[in-house]
């Protein structure tokens, strides 16, 4: 699965998502980009799955119309996110295009 990191989220994650294909915004080139603009980008592009910490994105924009799924981290915090991030793997299996999950981090 492509898989897009955005701005906040922390990039060591990407180590316990290894069967997946993960870029952050910041390597595609498109760090400036606002939410709207970064997922057209990122569907653009293939991406199948967006991973943000915006947990307002949801409020923000028309997810319904939108074919990459998106995850979202209720923090940014790795120290917290690390013993946890089989979470994050979890969320990712079976995901449908168009789909919105929320992933609680104790």
């Amino acid at each position: 699965m492509k898989i897009l990191f955005d701005q906040g989220t922390p990039a060591p994650l990407r180590a316990a998502l290894l069967k997946h294909n993960v870029k952050t915004a910041f390597e595609c080139g498109w760090d400036a980009l606002e939410n709207g603009a970064l997922m057209g980008a990122a569907e653009a592009d293939g991406f199948e799955v967006i991973i943000t910490t915006d947990q307002n994105l949801r409020y923000q924009q028309n997810l319904a119309r939108r074919r990459i799924a998106v995850v979202v981290l209720d923090t940014t915090n790795w120290p917290r996110i690390q013993p946890n991030a089989h979470l994050v793997a979890n969320a990712l299996e079976g995901i449908a295009p168009g789909a919105f999950v929320e992933v609680s981090i104790p």
